[in-house]
């Protein structure tokens, strides 16, 4: 199973649709909680359909359940909190989710999680395909950067 993930800070939208289109991914799968926010730029829900179809021929899906909660992302965003708290966080809340179960391996497979950070060291769409690895196994994880 393929999966790539991308943020698209950072980057022109030239650079992230080509990323997006050279990597083979059949769909983008938002993994934001947020996918309409001012800040996203050409990364608004509606844009990026319109925009994947159109130059990267790649389908579009946003599914919250991969995302954190307002709760937890704001204590690590807006109140400074420490990264292995968020992660410890957000890994119980996918146990608590059963996103192995509930999330259907055929969205993952060749799919892109798109987030909003730049690189995935401090991002929760790792954290995301990390975990489903450890439950599913044969997960080929490529970051697009």
């Amino acid at each position: 199973m393929n999966v790539f993930t991308i943020g698209f800070t950072e980057k022109p939208a030239k650079r992230f649709f080509e990323l997006v289109k050279g990597s083979g991914a059949k769909r983008v799968v938002d993994v934001r909680l947020n996918n309409t926010g001012q800040l996203a730029g050409f990364s608004k829900r509606d844009d990026l359909i319109f925009f994947l179809r159109e130059i990267c021929q790649v389908d579009y899906v946003h599914v919250p359940e991969l995302a954190p909660t307002a709760d937890i992302l704001d204590a690590y965003k807006k109140h400074g909190g420490a990264w292995p708290v968020y992660e410890a966080e957000f890994l119980s809340l996918m146990e608590k989710r059963r996103i192995d179960q509930s999330i259907a391996r055929d969205v993952i497979d060749q799919g892109c999680l798109l987030c909003s950070e730049h690189k995935p060291h401090h991002c929760h769409r790792r954290l995301v395909v990390e975990y489903l690895e450890r439950k599913w196994g044969g997960l080929k994880t490529t970051h697009l950067i």
